[in-house]
C-alpha cells in the first residue's frame, strides 16, 4: 500500500491555515455562481455531463431504493444531485421516494442548485441544505449513499472529510468521490498544457476574474494520486476502496464502503 503523504487539503494563495482556506475557497465559489455552469460547459466541452451520469449509474442499485437516504455534498449548483435524481424511482401513494439532500457550503451555488430541484417531476425531489462537508448536521450512520462531484479536492482537510463521511454513512453504506486527477504520457502533457495555460484564460474571459480558475490547476496538482487518496480512504475506515479513470484519466471515481 502506498505511503500516506503529509498532504492536508486544499490551499488557497495567502491562506494560512485550514479556517483561512475554507473561507477563501467559500468566497471564490459564491463570486463565479452567476456563469459556474456556463464555465464547466465550455471548459469540459459538455463532457462533464457523462461523468456525472456515469457515476449516478455506478449507483444504481442503491438509488433505485425509494427510502435510500442520500447525500450530494460540496453539490454546487446541482448538477451531480439532478444525475441521481434520474435515476431514482417514480414516487406513487404507496411508495414515496425519500429526497435527495444537496448540501454546500458556498450560498450563492446552492441557491442556483435549488432553482434546478424546484423543477416539477423530480423524482423524490431534493433538499438543499447549507452545510460544511467537515461538519454535517447528520446523525451517526444515517446515510446509505455519500457523493461529491468535483468538490472533495477543495476541502481543507482530506482526511477530516472522509471522517466524517465515514461517521454519517451507515455500516455497508457507499461513497463516491468523482474529481479531477492528472493523466500520464503523452495526453498527460497536452492536458497539462490546456489546464494550466488555456483553461484560466479562458475563465478569465467569461468570468472577469483572475483566481478562481487560476486556482482550479493548481488544486488538481496538489491533490494527491489514486495510489495515495485510495490509502488514506482505506486507512479511514472504507474498505472496497477503487478508483475508475474517466475519459483517459482527465477525471474519475474514488468508490468505497463503509467497513
Amino acid at each position: 500500500m502506498p505511503e500516506i503523504q503529509p498532504n492536508p487539503g486544499a490551499r488557497v494563495a495567502g491562506a494560512a491555515d485550514e479556517q483561512t482556506t475554507a473561507a477563501a475557497v467559500r468566497q471564490m465559489f459564491n463570486s463565479i455562481a452567476p456563469r459556474y455552469d456556463v464555465l464547466n460547459h465550455v471548459l469540459s466541452a459538455n463532457i462533464d455531463r457523462l461523468w456525472w451520469g456515469r457515476t449516478a449509474r455506478r449507483f444504481r442499485t442503491v438509488l433505485a431504493r425509494p427510502d435510500a437516504a442520500i447525500l450530494d455534498i460540496c453539490c454546487g449548483t446541482g448538477d451531480m444531485t439532478m444525475a441521481l435524481l434520474k435515476r431514482r424511482p417514480k414516487p406513487t401513494a404507496a411508495a414515496p421516494v425519500r429526497p435527495i439532500i444537496a448540501a454546500d457550503f458556498a450560498r450563492e451555488m446552492l441557491a442556483r442548485g435549488a432553482r434546478k430541484f424546484a423543477r416539477p417531476s423530480l423524482n423524490g425531489g431534493a433538499i438543499p441544505v447549507e452545510a460544511d462537508a467537515l461538519h454535517l448536521p447528520l446523525r451517526d450512520g444515517s446515510l446509505d449513499l455519500i457523493t461529491t462531484a468535483f468538490g472533495f479536492r477543495n476541502l481543507a482537510n482530506y482526511r477530516a472529510g472522509l471522517e466524517e463521511f465515514h461517521r454519517c454513512l451507515a455500516p455497508g453504506g457507499q461513497l463516491g468521490i468523482l474529481d479531477f486527477s492528472e493523466p500520464d504520457g503523452l495526453l498527460g502533457k497536452a492536458y497539462g498544457f490546456y489546464f494550466h495555460h488555456i483553461l484560466p484564460s479562458i475563465g478569465r474571459l467569461i468570468c472577469g476574474a483572475d483566481g478562481p480558475y487560476n486556482y482550479l490547476p493548481n488544486s488538481v496538482s496538489k491533490f494527491p494520486p489514486p495510489p495515495q487518496m485510495l490509502a488514506l480512504m482505506e486507512s479511514v475506515g472504507f474498505r472496497n476502496v477503487r478508483w475508475t479513470p474517466y475519459t483517459f484519466g482527465i477525471a474519475g471515481l474514488y468508490s468505497g464502503n463503509r467497513d
